[in-house]
């Protein structure tokens, strides 16, 4: 299943390194180390993609790479069959003949190797667009989530504040609180009833960028149960699973073949053509028998050019290559950071005491009544708590955001999803 994406041809270092890293990538697929997603999780974003038209447009491309690859391994030059009549008066001439330019110097190789680095570079764009696809799937599901509990928070919220406001109207009917505080707590139900429009405006734009990936809202359950991704494994980047480090060194690679076909095309291929036929000199005739070889001579243009060519794109592809690489190594080491901080800052929210919405509604109500707190205190604190909660639930979805950034940058994100190293999923 794996042998079309191995380059054959001219055994060289860089074509070692690319097999190498080939094998890592490979190779981390099945390591123990790589996290794996929720079953659940996994599976919908295997279907997703595999609905996507971007997969149907990805596989069509890849057989379009293949068939090049395949036509680029083929013989470069075909037979030819030649008839030819000379008739001078009484003398007339017949002949038939073939004739095939041979490839002497290995351009049919070359070709075929520069074919299969070509087919490596595009298998290489396509895992990108799979894992953006997978990466941009999973952070709206991400934001969908986060959005439906604050949504959720939100209408404990209003129906925490509708509560606070019938007693309020209650305690002030028999002169325990003002008119006045019994406003402000009206007030206070009026707000937070525009807040959770808000919210659940919120909502209805996160299931529409879940769609766009090719989520389904109405069957995902984005129900919380405050579970967060566990800690990132120390020293275990992958960042030759990096679809922009598998690109570079598909470009590098391509680019180095293609000096080796430059250079052959500078070799000119003789061709040679064998002519039998009949010679009738009046009354009589003979059989002849006619041997030639032909050589092109470039002597008007040695593509020289194109060979000086390919080797500087080659020295601008190597360079750029070193350039892919400190760039996926920073970033690798910016993700890593700051999920690390995001899950830590989650790990002390979690803890804190004065996130259990209800727990601290129901002391505030009980300090409420006993006046030893007034009610702007109430709301206020009501409302600092409610705040805490909603950004618990923005703060979990970050944690997401960032451990699906994390998994990228450190090359696991297609072992913790499932994918398979092939990205040829739509037509197995």
């Amino acid at each position: 299943m794996l042998s079309f994406l191995l380059p054959r041809g001219l055994s060289t270092v860089r074509t070692r390194r690319w097999r190498a890293a080939l094998l890592a990538s490979i190779c981390a697929v099945c390591s123990p180390l790589a996290l794996a997603a929720p079953n659940d999780l996994a599976d919908a974003v295997r279907a997703a993609w595999l609905a996507h038209p971007g997969a149907t447009a990805t596989e069509q491309t890849l057989i379009a790479a293949r068939a090049r690859a395949e036509a680029a391994g083929r013989p470069l030059y075909n037979p030819e069959l030649e008839f030819a009549v000379d008739d001078e008066g009484d003398d007339r001439t017949t002949t038939a003949g073939v004739g095939l330019t041979l490839d002497l110097f290995g351009k049919r190789r070359a070709r075929a190797a520069a074919g299969d680095a070509s087919l490596s570079l595009a298998i290489a764009e396509a895992e990108l667009r799979r894992a953006t696809f997978a990466q941009a799937w999973l952070k709206a599901w991400a934001d969908r989530r986060a959005a439906q509990h604050r949504v959720q928070l939100g209408a404990q919220r209003v129906n925490l504040v509708q509560r606070f406001a019938d007693l309020a109207g209650k305690q002030q009917q028999v002169g325990d609180i003002s008119s006045l505080e019994r406003d402000l707590a009206l007030l206070a139900r009026d707000e937070t009833l525009a807040e959770q429009a808000t919210l659940l405006a919120d909502a209805a734009t996160a299931d529409e960028a879940f769609r766009v990936v090719g989520g389904a809202p109405e069957r995902d359950d984005a129900s919380n149960d405050g579970d967060v991704p566990p800690a990132l494994a120390p020293d275990n980047d992958r960042l030759g699973n990096v679809p922009e480090q598998q690109i570079a060194l598909a470009q590098s690679l391509q680019a180095e073949r293609r000096i080796t076909v430059a250079e052959r095309d500078r070799r000119p291929d003789p061709t040679v053509s064998l002519r039998g036929g009949q010679v009738d000199l009046g009354p009589m005739s003979d059989n002849v028998i006619g041997l030639t070889v032909s050589v092109p001579l470039f002597v008007r243009n040695g593509y020289r050019a194109e060979a000086t060519a390919a080797r500087a794109e080659h020295s601008a592809t190597s360079a750029e290559q070193q350039l892919v690489t400190l760039q996926v190594e920073a970033r690798a080491e910016r993700a890593r950071k700051t999920y690390t901080a995001v899950r830590e800052a989650w790990a002390l929210w979690s803890k804190s005491p004065g996130t259990d919405v209800d727990t601290r509604a129901s002391l505030l109500e009980r300090l409420w009544r006993a006046g030893e707190i007034s009610t702007a205190d109430f709301l206020i604190q009501l409302q600092q708590t409610l705040d805490t909660s909603l950004a618990g639930a923005d703060l979990q979805g970050r944690v997401w955001r960032a451990y699906v950034d994390a998994l990228y940058a450190t090359g696991h994100l297609n072992a913790w999803i499932g994918f398979e190293p092939s990205v040829s999923e739509v037509n197995p």
